[in-house]
């Protein structure tokens, strides 16, 4: 994106029920990405994005997955369970107020945020976030966070 802007600060929720803002991971490059358990583009990219978290995780790079399911916990839990995701925390967005906010009309989108919490990418559709394309573009956010 040409002229990066600042990401949308709406809250949502982690797993323990904590409400969390996008602000709260400034320093770290995120990968946003809006999700539901229905959606089935959606469920053949999960696997992937956990991929990139193993991949990537704890080295100032982070995958928020944020699911947009109404039921929250209920639908995510045994959706991760039942595919195998180990490395995504669980991320909610009840009542859609970070989907609002981010001008989300299209499941899944991802939105690439830099570490100084500015929007510099969006994708509407799933993508293999483990393609080398993919995986140079996360880097080159992460070498420009230092």
């Amino acid at each position: 994106m040409r002229n990066p802007r600042r990401a949308p600060n709406a809250p949502f929720q982690d797993a323990g029920g904590r409400w969390r803002t996008i602000a709260e991971f400034r320093g770290k490059v995120v990968l946003v990405n809006f999700w539901a358990t229905w959606c089935a583009p959606c469920r053949r990219e999960m696997p992937a994005l956990d991929r990139l978290q193993r991949a990537y995780g704890g080295r100032g790079f982070v995958v928020l997955a944020l699911s947009l399911d109404r039921t929250g916990r209920r639908a995510v839990e045994p959706f991760y369970r039942e595919i195998g995701l180990n490395s995504l925390d669980m991320y909610f967005d009840p009542g859609g107020r970070a989907q609002r906010a981010f001008g989300i009309s299209l499941f899944p989108t991802s939105v690439l945020i830099d570490a100084r919490g500015r929007v510099v990418g969006r994708l509407e559709g799933p993508a293999e976030w483990m393609a080398p394309e993919a995986r140079a573009l996360i880097r080159h956010y992460l070498r420009k966070r230092r």
